[in-house]
């Protein structure tokens, strides 16, 4: 079996954690694979950094300077895996036509197709995201959402898998991405000790929140909205249905959802629980409360309630959670 090739652009003035992030995490699987003798010599990955431009000398955010191995487009042979790394906010998005151009011409010959941070918006560029669920750095999901039709933008999740897409958030989110990349090739096993020789956790499930405030990330731009979301953080104890939350600021509850929709991008009962669960988290990082006290102080009303709602938002349960990510 040959090697898989992992392709991983290095964008201009990037963080370079996006491209020593996942190229480290595909690296270690590579030893390790030879040290346990469970695969062939030639199994494992070859990893390849490239430039998204004509020129090969990247120079990144904190002034690493990276030499490439190649332009991307002087690729011809079949990749496994292209990992797109973010770049800095303030570069136009369609700055990389050469990019674009070359991935919509080798799609077909790409198993898989990831990015990093706002490496989502050059796959947005490329088409790649259209009818698709995707997710980028939270300050950048409304933009995403914004600036392309027909994509469906995952404001909280870590990273998003649709098709042989892949999306993650902000440049750690590239590692949990990668070591997902390596579980589906080699099984959770190979991903665990990758995570551990690395000293990372075990692995952040994809549908964990990205660390931001819900409330930093959706805060409305209308002051009675803004003053309402403050009161709901405050008061997740409370019955928080649309009648109430309506009449808290005097309007009609068809009218309420409606405007809080337009302003957040989530209905208020999807808001409510997303903040139910963010505050649950925190519970349960920071403190040695019990799952039932948890519970009540969110909202939730049981620990059975509490345990349904995270295992459809996040895939685990709030048990498996503390023990993943308890710092207490």
């Amino acid at each position: 079996m040959r090697k898989r090739l992992v392709v991983i652009v290095a964008m201009p003035d990037g963080l370079s954690l996006d491209v020593t992030g996942p190229a480290d995490v595909f690296s270690c699987t590579n030893r390790i694979l030879a040290e346990k003798g469970e695969k062939s010599a030639t199994d494992g990955y070859r990893i390849m950094i490239v430039s998204p431009v004509a020129e090969r000398h990247i120079i990144m955010q904190s002034g690493l300077s990276i030499t490439c191995e190649q332009s991307i487009d002087q690729l011809h042979e079949p990749i496994d895996t292209l990992v797109i790394g973010g770049f800095s906010a303030h570069h136009n998005w369609s700055a990389y036509p050469l990019l674009t151009q070359w991935l919509q011409q080798q799609l077909s010959h790409i198993r898989r197709v990831c990015s990093v941070c706002i490496g989502a918006f050059v796959l947005g560029e490329s088409g790649l995201l259209a009818g698709r669920q995707a997710t980028t750095h939270w300050n950048f999901c409304k933009e995403l959402q914004d600036n392309y039709d027909n994509i469906q933008v995952d404001f909280t999740s870590i990273f998003v898998k649709d098709g042989n897409i892949y999306t993650s958030a902000g440049a750690s989110t590239g590692i949990d991405l990668s070591l997902a990349l390596v579980e589906e090739d080699y099984g959770r096993d190979i991903s665990l000790f990758v995570a551990q020789t690395l000293v990372l956790y075990l692995r952040r499930p994809g549908n964990q929140a990205q660390f931001s405030s819900l409330l930093t990330q959706q805060l409305s731009s209308k002051k009675t909205l803004r003053e309402l979301q403050q009161w709901i953080a405050d008061n997740l104890q409370e019955n928080l249905d649309v009648a109430v939350l309506a009449a808290k600021i005097a309007m009609s509850p068809r009218n309420f959802a409606r405007v809080f929709l337009s302003e957040t991008g989530l209905t208020p009962a999807k808001y409510v629980t997303r903040l139910r669960i963010e505050s649950s988290k925190r519970y349960l990082e920071e403190t040695s409360l019990s799952l039932d006290e948890i519970a009540t102080a969110c909202g939730f009303g049981s620990p059975e309630t509490m345990r349904r709602i995270f295992l459809r938002h996040m895939d685990i349960g709030p048990f498996q959670y503390r023990s993943l990510f308890r710092k207490v």
